[in-house]
């Protein structure tokens, strides 16, 4: 029996009804229902094919977290869907309409890692920064994130990737308050490029994607801003792409993740004139990558002779710990022996020097 369920069925209907080898297809929407669509189908024998529209006011998904016992940090997924539609995605196509998880759940998941043993807590979501829109009574992400911070006992908790028009100043404010909060903010840029963000159909300009980084690196200094940058968009003129690239010198990521524009059926960008060859996009994104790593490495050096939180998370080899520091840098700390371990203690270390990789540190 062969089910196929999830995105593609959901954005790509007809093609998945295509595929015949396939028993039983769902979409996002009825992923739960599979138990009983198995029985249903091992009684009839018949094809089903059950693949609903999604709905705004649809309730978040029931579902636990992705912690286990092994493992020293761990994912709650608080919120699902994006109503955004920029041009370039399919995901509101395959994901729905916002859902948000309620701020009791994500309390009492929280608290249910932290005793299991889980040292950091990560919160995820298709659009984070849309968490709490459904609710229609004012709440927002900074309420999730505080609810994930007022448990008992030695933990920290990091965003996942957000979008930076949804930032407010008083949400920076009240973010800075959280002590446990992570000072590591993956921003999702895209393009440095205004004419390139309209025709994204994303919802700022450079300027106030600046004045937001600027801000966050007032509240949380030494934080570590990373993000995804987009080359070869359609109609991406090398006047376009320099106005990327020097923008990316100006905010000077400590992280980039930069990756050449790919088209997708159902998409308005697919539609799109001027689309640019292959050739052109991975020379731009060789170029980009360039001026991204060369922000990374300055990054890691203004690491040096600072000391940091360190959560360890494994031993790499019989030579070195591996950790992280709360800004999601690298850490490594010689091992005594081969016996020592670190794994899922946080402790304190200053940086002593770096590589094109990591922290290397002592213990404080």
């Amino acid at each position: 029996m062969i089910v196929l369920a999830g995105c593609f069925p959901q954005a790509f209907k007809e093609k998945a009804e295509e595929l015949s080898e396939c028993d039983i297809i769902v979409g996002t929407g009825s992923k739960r229902e599979i138990p009983e669509l198995v029985k249903e189908y091992i009684c009839s024998g018949k094809r089903i094919v059950k693949i609903e529209p999604r709905k705004k006011g649809e309730a978040f998904e029931s579902m636990t977290n992705t912690g286990t016992d092994e493992k020293t940090r761990a994912y709650i997924k608080i919120q699902d869907g994006c109503d955004q539609y920029c041009t370039y995605c399919i995901i509101p196509f395959a994901r729905g309409h916002i859902c948000s998880k309620p701020l009791e759940n994500i309390k009492s998941e929280t608290r249910q890692l932290v005793n299991s043993g889980h040292r950091e807590i990560i919160l995820t979501g298709i659009n984070l920064c849309c968490y709490g829109a459904d609710f229609k009574d004012g709440t927002r992400l900074i309420d999730a994130i505080e609810a994930a911070c007022s448990c008992k006992g030695e933990y920290r908790v990091r965003l996942g990737s957000i979008e930076p028009e949804m930032i407010s100043d008083s949400d920076i404010i009240r973010m800075s308050e959280q002590k446990k909060l992570c000072p590591h903010f993956h921003l999702s840029l895209q393009s440095g490029c205004d004419k390139t963000l309209k025709a994204m159909n994303r919802h700022y300009t450079s300027d106030e994607f600046n004045i937001l980084c600027e801000k966050l690196r007032k509240y949380f200094p030494d934080c570590a801003l990373t993000t995804d940058i987009m080359v070869g968009f359609a109609q991406e003129t090398e006047e376009d792409f320099e106005q990327s690239l020097e923008f990316a010198k100006k905010v000077a990521f400590a992280e980039a993740h930069i990756f050449p524009y790919s088209r997708r059926a159902g998409t308005a960008a697919d539609r799109m004139s001027g689309q640019i060859d292959k050739k052109t996009k991975h020379k731009r994104a060789a170029l980009m990558s360039e001026i991204c790593e060369e922000s990374r490495i300055k990054y890691l050096k203004s690491c040096v002779g600072k000391v940091f939180d360190v959560l360890f998370e494994k031993e790499s080899s019989r030579e070195w710990h591996n950790g992280h520091a709360p800004n999601y840098v690298t850490v490594r700390v010689k091992r005594e022996s081969a016996d020592t371990t670190l794994k899922r203690q946080i402790r304190s270390v200053r940086i002593v020097s770096h590589d094109d990789k990591y922290c290397y540190g002592a213990l404080v």
